[in-house]
Formats: structure tokens, sequence, C-alpha cells
């Protein structure tokens, strides 16, 4: 059973023994706690990036990274037991052009039928959900690291070990099925896309956008909704 300590309890007390600081009180309550650094990161809370099982994490992908993106054209099968080394699950049938990026490629996972082409990036300190039948273009970028607005809080700070570090949160990214994000499109941490949407080409999607409309600008908007006007008359239909 874990048992979460209450911060403001701790303050009480200490008042009736010494001045304990706000940062000391966190301190306190994290460690009793036993909670990680990753932890804190997928819970959405502000989180040290250099804590060392998250180097690690990061260190293993990106080697995995340049692995795939160093492979030939007649690699297929190299290729396909990279991407799943990479990604925390995926569905049947995914590719991806190279080169692609991941912040830890653990936190993603993509549905059946998944499609990124050239320059996939994916920063996914929270995470990221892509459903089924999803296509990318290139250039496409997920984020979903956020920085502290007020210099003082987004500063780097040492650690206390010669080095520095800052601190950082996340929020998740929820792709539905069926969506299209074209050319050089960017998605925004905390933001869901609905299913059988299209958002187009250099959109950055900062807020959600509802599902089957086509969307597209900066920031992304709606446009219209999409309807069986758009229907193509497909071969041996």
């Amino acid at each position: 059973m874990t048992i979460h300590h209450d911060k403001m309890a701790y303050g009480k007390l200490a008042s009736l023994t010494e001045d304990f600081s706000a940062d000391r009180l966190n301190e306190m309550a994290d460690a009793l706690n036993g909670r990680s650094e990753r932890e804190k990161m997928l819970a959405g809370e502000l989180y040290d990036p250099a804590d060392e099982e998250l180097s690690a994490l990061r260190k293993r992908v990106r080697q995995l990274a340049k692995a795939f993106n160093d492979t030939d054209e007649d690699e297929a099968e190299k290729r396909q037991e990279l991407l799943r080394a990479m990604f925390g699950k995926c569905g049947a049938h995914i590719a991806c052009e190279p080169p692609i990026r991941f912040d830890y490629g653990c936190n993603t996972e993509v549905g059946d039928c998944f499609f990124a082409n050239f320059n996939f990036v994916v920063l996914d300190c929270a995470p990221v959900k892509i459903g089924k039948q999803c296509f990318f273009g290139p250039n496409v970028t997920i984020a979903a690291p956020v920085h502290p607005l007020l210099p003082q809080d987004r500063m780097m700070r040492p650690d206390g070990r010669g080095g520095v570090f800052d601190y950082e949160y996340a929020k998740p990214v929820t792709i539905g099925d069926d969506v299209w994000l074209a050319s050089n499109v960017v998605v925004c941490g905390g933001v869901t896309i609905g299913s059988g949407t299209v958002i187009g080409a250099g959109s950055v999607v900062t807020r959600d956008i509802p599902a089957g409309v086509f969307a597209a600008g900066n920031p992304c908007r709606v446009i219209r909704k999409l309807t069986e006007q758009d229907k193509m008359q497909l071969p041996n239909e």
C-alpha cells in the first residue's frame, strides 16, 4: 500500500520545531512517497529530466533510432524489428521513413496500419496514443513537453553534482483512428484530435480538434466538416 504524505501537514509540524523551506518540504514528501522522476513525468508533474533512469531511457531509444535511420531500403525486416523495439506498443503493418526521433519511444503507442513519412519526431515525455489507420506526412512533430512560463521557474539550476538541470513537465497527446496529419504539422502537449480528422499542412495544433473535420492554420482551427461529398471514386468501386 502506498501512503501519500501531505506536504501541508509537514508544514504545520515543522512550525513546532524548525522553519523548513517549501523546497525542503517537497523533498521530504517525495522521499516518503518513493516516487521516481519517471512517475512524476508521466503524471504531468514537474520533474528532473537529468535523472539517471530517464537519461538511460533516452540513450536507449536514440541508439535504436540511429540504427533505424542508418538502414537501407532493402532492410525491411530490420526496420520492423527496430521500430517495434522503439514504440511502447504498436499494431500490425506499421512503417516509418527514416529519419525518426523520439525522446523515450516507450511512452508512444500506435495502432494498426500506421505510416509516418520522413522526419517524424515524437517528444513523448507524456503518453502519446495514436490510433489505427493514421497517416503522417513529412516533418510531423508531436511535442508533449511544456516548460514553465516564468524565467525564474524555467532557468537551469545546480544539481548538486557539478552540473545543472531544469524543471519540466508534459501533457499527453491523443490522436484517434483514421487521422491524416499533412506535412509539417506540429501537435502540442495536451491536445486530442478526433477520429477521421484531417489536419492541413503547416498547422500548429494547440487545442483539441473534434472528429470528422478538416482543420488547418496556426493556431489550427476547424475549417469545415468532412462529408460524403468528399468521397472519391476509387478503382473497382
